[in-house]
């Protein structure tokens, strides 16, 4: 190693050429018939010098393998991790990995409650002032009527357009028209006997018939 930098590289290439010319002649040995010392002769400075992949048998012996640039080529890349398989991956998987245990820790549903007030109170807050803006300009709310006819609706259930004395259309049904809130009312009626046909037994919807007979209903 005290040689320095330059007279190590020129005794290892001088190695390495006498360990061609060496190669050469046990080729040329086994070529005329000799035995093959490329296959029976000694290993020792096969031992002695190590290679780096890739670089045709160019070996490095001694301090030449501590040279800048050459230690480097020595050192292996660290092994890298072993993949889990997919069995593996799937024991860390659980209830609380697609989010179905946020809530029992009780911060995340008091935080979403406070945002949906929040937002409701914007709402609110938005349609009163755009119905104040509304009233401001003198525009009336009006219901809407769930009964108003376009223009270009057909005549296609029995009513008759005619024209009144101002101009405006008018629209005269043959047959009798519930009102929304009769409309409503039927509804619930029908909702409650859906639910009576559902949980109620028997006896208690023949007595409930019973009770509405006696009770003129």
């Amino acid at each position: 190693a005290g040689l320095g930098e330059f007279r190590i590289r020129d005794l290892n290439d001088e190695i390495n050429k006498l360990l061609r010319e060496k190669g050469h002649w046990e080729y040329r040995i086994k070529e005329l018939g000799g035995p093959d010392y490329a296959r029976i002769g000694p290993k020792m400075l096969d031992h002695e010098g190590k290679e780096v992949p890739g670089n045709r048998g160019y070996k490095y012996f001694g301090a030449a393998k501590d040279l800048p640039g050459v230690r480097e080529l020595f050192e292996k890349e660290p092994v890298p991790p072993p993949r889990k398989t997919r069995a593996e991956l799937m024991k860390d998987i659980d209830a609380e990995y697609y989010g179905y245990r946020d809530e029992e820790d009780g911060i995340l549903e008091p935080l979403e409650q406070e945002h949906e007030k929040k937002i409701i109170a914007e709402a609110v807050e938005k349609w009163k002032m755009e119905r104040e803006a509304r009233l401001a300009r003198g525009e009336e709310e009006e219901e809407e009527n769930i009964y108003a006819v376009n223009d270009d609706e057909s005549d296609e259930e029995g009513g008759q357009e005619r024209e009144g004395e101002e101009g405006q259309q008018k629209f005269i049904a043959h047959v009798p028209v519930p009102t929304q809130q009769e409309i409503e009312e039927a509804l619930v009626r029908r909702k409650k006997m859906e639910l009576l046909q559902k949980y109620a037994s028997e006896t208690l919807l023949a007595q409930s018939e019973e009770a509405k007979t006696l009770l003129g209903l």
